[in-house]
């Protein structure tokens, strides 16, 4: 476990806390919170020691995020997504890689495994076209990680393209009432050319059999990569559950009920439900540790994780995100209307954390019936 990174992560939320506000204000996180995050190094935690990486374990990963989502949600999910992108590059060729972090340490790079792209083979390379929502982490870019379907290649053949950002355009399209401060904008692509080792297939990714991995053979990169993806996005959740309930216990101290001179915290109902709030924020904390080791320990098996497992992993992180947001609605519930003024933290944590909730991995219907289809043995559709 990191735990020098940590302390320099823990020593930030003062700062991502007090910029939180401004960060939406700004629609984007703040660039000297963003810089603070970049010396601390923490976006080499995911690129191969090979290249001076630090090849980061998951639940040294998930304390960070944790941490983060403790101080800002929407700067928590930026940074959280951009180590983990690196991983993503890990993927890729050994040229590829040596293009790339043999000459920078790392990337910061939004990325989207969505279809949404077409890739016309052309020569030694691909001609790429397409346009793409959710580009978190667009805002300070220096790459952009791409996916498009590759034309008349007789199969369905998906890919991970990566592009310089001043390759793409970037769309203004981020007006949100939660997660304001990702700025996690559109990116639109016009006929670029992608050479052939920057191409990777998500099918091989998605069971972190890229060719990066075998060339690196280390088990981080051995590890699925959707259920990374689903624990990357989660972390941040978790943080905000724990944080609201810090919030709520500090604001019961304090708070007179209404029509009487009675402070909350003598009142039975709030210790009683101080007390739940409490142990549901140690569980969700502890749920995302362990499902983080069961998703490393994947990495170490000599065959690839399996669709069940991949499935069962994904339903995980949704059900533990879907507590995160009931914890704190319920929060928010028992904090009386003043906390929904715009300048109190947990109006905002509570729409992230409402937001957050909606991403396409932790939707309970999919992710349920993906892992329900498993378990019965039938054909398990879509990635998982």
């Amino acid at each position: 476990m990191n735990s020098k990174l940590i302390d320099e992560i823990v020593s930030l939320i003062p700062m991502l806390r007090s910029n939180a506000l401004e960060a939406e204000r700004r629609r984007k996180p703040v660039d000297e919170v963003f810089q603070a995050l970049c010396d601390t190094g923490v976006f080499k935690a995911f690129v191969p020691a090979h290249f001076g990486g630090y090849e980061l374990d998951l639940p040294s990963f998930m304390k960070i995020g944790i941490e983060l989502g403790r101080g800002c949600v929407s700067t928590a999910w930026v940074t959280t997504f951009c180590m983990e992108h690196n991983w993503l590059l890990a993927q890729f060729s050994q040229s590829a890689q040596e293009e790339i972090f043999g000459t920078q340490p790392y990337i910061i790079a939004p990325g989207t495994i969505s279809p949404t792209g077409t890739a016309t083979p052309d020569g030694d390379g691909f001609i790429l076209n397409g346009r793409w929502k959710w580009a978190t982490g667009v805002m300070h870019a220096d790459w952009v990680l791409l996916s498009g379907m590759v034309e008349n290649a007789g199969f369905p053949d998906l890919r991970m393209f990566i592009l310089p950002i001043d390759q793409v355009d970037v769309i203004d399209t981020w007006y949100i009432d939660g997660m304001v401060g990702t700025g996690s904008n559109d990116i639109q692509v016009n006929s670029v050319y992608v050479p052939e080792h920057r191409a990777e297939s998500v099918m091989q990714m998605a069971i972190g059999r890229g060719r990066g991995s075998v060339w690196h053979d280390r088990d981080i990169f051995k590890i699925p990569m959707l259920p990374f993806k689903c624990i990357t996005a989660a972390a941040p959740a978790v943080g905000a559950a724990i944080e609201a309930v810090h919030l709520f216990e500090t604001r019961i101290r304090e708070r007179t009920l209404f029509g009487s001179s009675a402070k909350q915290q003598d009142n039975p109902a709030a210790q009683m439900r101080l007390g739940r709030l409490n142990v549901r924020a140690l569980w969700v904390e502890q749920q995302i540790i362990d499902l983080a080791q069961a998703i490393q320990q994947a990495g170490c098996e000599a065959q690839a994780c399996p669709p069940r497992k991949r499935a069962e992993y994904r339903l995980t992180a949704a059900m533990i995100v879907h507590e995160c947001r009931n914890i704190v609605r319920d929060v928010v519930e028992a904090s009386g209307a003043s906390a929904h003024f715009l300048d109190h933290p947990l109006q905002r944590i509570h729409r992230d954390v409402h937001t957050l909730a909606c991403h396409a991995v932790f939707d309970l219907d999919t992710a349920s019936e993906l892992y329900g289809r498993s378990r019965l043995g039938l054909e398990v559709k879509g990635l998982v």
